[in-house]
């Protein structure tokens, strides 16, 4: 469709008719393709027929393929760009612009041919999917186009002017060429970006046009012919800033600017115009370039009468300033020629890269729907399939040997429990718990800290952070030791129940890296839930008789209670030592030294020996005190210990973590019936269309994958 024309009189779509139809004619001898063929050499023809070929393997909804795309503002001048480039003659008709995105692809063959089909939307229906993509039209003669697109408009759901409830459609006009002078090469054009609602254009149209424009233009493989026309100034077109967001250096925009003979001579415009030319205000490394487009008196002239005036207005006009390589749509092809070809061959490495990327997504998701499940035999077999990966990975989890891809991803997380990376690492996220378990218990378990004989007491350090459930201990001086409480039982709790949802958190992390959604939540419910539970009740009463025994009267065998008693005592004759000592020791000043003050050191063993000894405290109650205090310390210190082993031992891992990989094991799908394994592995229709569409879109990826592969063999990029 042509922005911007006149409804053409009977006698003027004959004349456009039969030029149409000579130039379809001289397309199959062989003549007027010349400029056509300029834009590929015998090397830029191998590396483009192999993206062609690439195309032609249908990955154009999975990778971006190198592409140049006509995009401006309405009535720019796109559609004559892209008719001058392709040398088809586009219906022309004033009153209306493109309505849609239309994909030129052209391609090498033996036989001429032209065939028009449209590309539904990924938005529309399935039935209006199927619809649409019935429609498909050929033809031999290029007079015959206008026709087949009103048609093709018809199945988009536009219609004719001001009866379509919509303007504008989001499914692409594809236009395929073949013929043994064509090359290989995809060209599209957009719609024009609408500034302001108009009669006939809504608020949603002007978004839909912007929404198209940005979806072609972001693609890092695409190439922008950013079209400007004359007769606006250009600060004032918005396909400027598009492309210049995303593609800021100007890696990959060309810039046209067309109706450059709608300016007067000599004027401040078109002295603004020729500076841009020549890249001076808005700069892109890939440069301007300006064509002239037919006149409305000119519409009816052939592609070749449109190039000769072209090339005499650029040999009179105040643009003959400019490099010829920067005017005229010849140029502009062998321009393109190598830009493409340079575009293309820097970007095959990684369309490789990221198409065997994608064959392996691919290949990954498929194996995770599995094999078609259909009756209980196959819903046994894939659920035996699925418990020997789930039990092999979980067993390699507990048991700390992290080798294989299930345990390498994102390895430079930060380790913790919010980490699924750390989650996957079972053994040493549990050990890591359980070192946090006795640390806290070591530091907040006790709910006083009874401080040693003539110790002051002191605030409490604020800057250490506390567990939630442990307020950090009171200080008391040994006076003020008469009572005790334990708080083991509410840290232990919430160890066992922290370790029972990072558990959780591995089963439900593995389930979703190896089976469908459907068949998680099937499982889940009808046996993992009951599974944990049964688990999770088990360590809970197995606490609770660890509580119970240390509640009771403390039984101890371990010598370490012996020792610490025997430690503290030490430290505190030490002390008496250290008083004794200082109490008995003098200082007498020596007279008569030359060298300064000195004076004179004495022990007074006898007094030092009467004021050091640990059993001549007067006050028993004090001494008894002392003692039991002593004694109280040294076991806690030995239950605390033993409690902190219990816990991690004979709850977490004999309850919560041992075993975990048992909870899904080929012996518990050996005794499903068969009517369990449906409830549970079934396949709904929605899995069966992902599979196909997994398999198709593999044999694609398959083929683009064996063309790349074979190119980059033979040729040195």
């Amino acid at each position: 469709m042509k922005d911007g024309a006149k409804p053409k009189s009977s006698a003027q779509a004959k004349r456009e008719s039969t030029a149409a139809a000579e130039t379809m004619d001289r397309t199959v001898d062989g003549i007027g393709t010349m400029s056509l063929e300029s834009l590929q050499s015998d090397e830029q023809r191998l590396v483009l027929d192999t993206v062609a070929q690439v195309r032609k393997c249908g990955l154009e909804s999975i990778l971006a393929l190198p592409q140049i795309v006509v995009c401006g503002d309405q009535s720019a001048g796109k559609s004559s760009v892209l008719e001058a480039l392709t040398e088809i003659p586009f219906p022309r008709n004033d009153e209306l612009c493109t309505r849609f995105a239309t994909e030129i692809i052209m391609r090498r063959a033996t036989v001429d041919s032209l065939t028009i089909r449209v590309i539904p939307d990924d938005t529309r229906s399935g039935e209006e999917k199927k619809s649409i993509e019935e429609f498909q039209a050929s033809i031999t003669d290029f007079s015959e186009l206008p026709e087949i697109m009103d048609r093709a408009m018809e199945v988009m759901g536009i219609g004719k002017a001001g009866i379509q409830p919509s303007a504008f459609a989001r499914d692409i006009l594809s236009i395929e060429i073949e013929g043994p002078s064509r090359p290989q090469l995809t060209l599209v054009d957009l719609p024009g970006l609408i500034q302001n609602e108009t009669k006939g254009v809504t608020k949603a149209d002007v978004e839909l046009v912007q929404e198209i424009t940005d979806r072609y233009i972001s693609q890092s493989r695409t190439i922008c012919l950013a079209v400007v026309s004359a007769t606006n100034d250009y600060a004032n077109q918005g396909i400027l800033s598009k492309v210049r967001k995303v593609d800021p250096d100007g890696e990959r925009t060309l810039g046209i600017i067309t109706k450059p003979d709608r300016l007067p001579a000599g004027s401040g415009t078109e002295s603004a115009y020729i500076a841009l030319a020549r890249n001076e205000d808005i700069f892109f490394k890939l440069g301007w370039h300006v064509v002239k487009n037919r006149s409305f008196e000119e519409g009816s002239d052939s592609f070749l009468e449109r190039n000769a005036s072209e090339a005499s207005y650029f040999r009179t006009s105040n643009f003959k300033c400019l490099p010829k390589e920067s005017v005229g749509i010849d140029a502009l092809r062998e321009r393109l020629s190598r830009l493409l070809f340079e575009h293309v061959k820097q970007e095959l490495p990684q369309l490789h890269s990221d198409l065997s990327q994608a064959l392996e997504d691919s290949k990954t998701q498929l194996a995770t729907l599995g094999d078609r499940r259909a009756t209980a035999e196959n819903c046994k077999e894939y659920l035996t399939r699925l418990s020997l990966d789930f039990h092999r990975v979980c067993a390699a989890a507990n048991e700390g040997h992290y080798e294989g891809p299930s345990f390498r991803y994102n390895t430079n997380e930060v380790f913790s429990t919010h980490s699924r990376a750390s989650v996957r690492r079972l053994r040493a996220i549990v050990q890591k718990m359980n070192a946090q378990f006795s640390h806290i218990l070591h530091e907040y378990g006790h709910s006083y800290h009874i401080a040693k004989s003539d110790e002051p007491q002191t605030e409490v350090d604020l800057s250490i952070p506390v567990p939630s459930p442990a307020p950090k201990p009171v200080h008391l001086s040994r006076s003020q030791a008469f009572s005790w409480s334990v708080k083991w039982p509410t840290l232990a709790e919430a160890h066992v129940e922290e370790v029972a949802d990072v558990c959780r958190q591995f089963l439900t992390n593995l389930l979703e890296d190896m089976c469908p959604k459907d068949i998680i939540s099937r499982l889940w419910s009808l046996h993992f839930e009951e599974a944990l539970k049964q688990r999770n009740n088990a360590a809970s009463d197995e606490l609770r008789r660890i509580v119970y025994d240390h509640k009771e009267y403390p039984i101890n065998y371990n010598h370490y209670y012996t020792d610490t008693v025997r430690q503290r005592q030490k430290e505190r004759e030490q002390g008496l030592l250290a008083t004794a000592v200082e109490n008995a020791t003098s200082h007498t000043p020596i007279t008569g030294c030359r060298s300064g003050h000195h004076t004179s050191t004495k022990i007074d063993i006898d007094s030092a020996l009467d004021g050091f000894n640990p059993g001549s405290e007067p006050d028993m109650e004090k001494a008894s005190c002392e003692e039991a205090l002593d004694r109280l310390y040294a076991i806690y210190k030995v239950s605390q210990k033993t409690f902190i082993a219990n816990i991690t031992t004979q709850v977490v891992e004999r309850h919560i973590v041992r075993g975990l990989e048992d909870i899904f094991s080929p012996i518990f799908v050996s005794k499903l019936s068969d009517a369990d394994a449906q409830a549970i592995a079934s396949e709904p229709a929605s899995c069966k269309r992902q599979r196909d569409f997994f398999q198709d879109r593999i044999e694609k990826l398959k083929s683009g994958h064996t063309i790349l592969r074979r190119v980059m063999k033979t040729m040195v990029l």
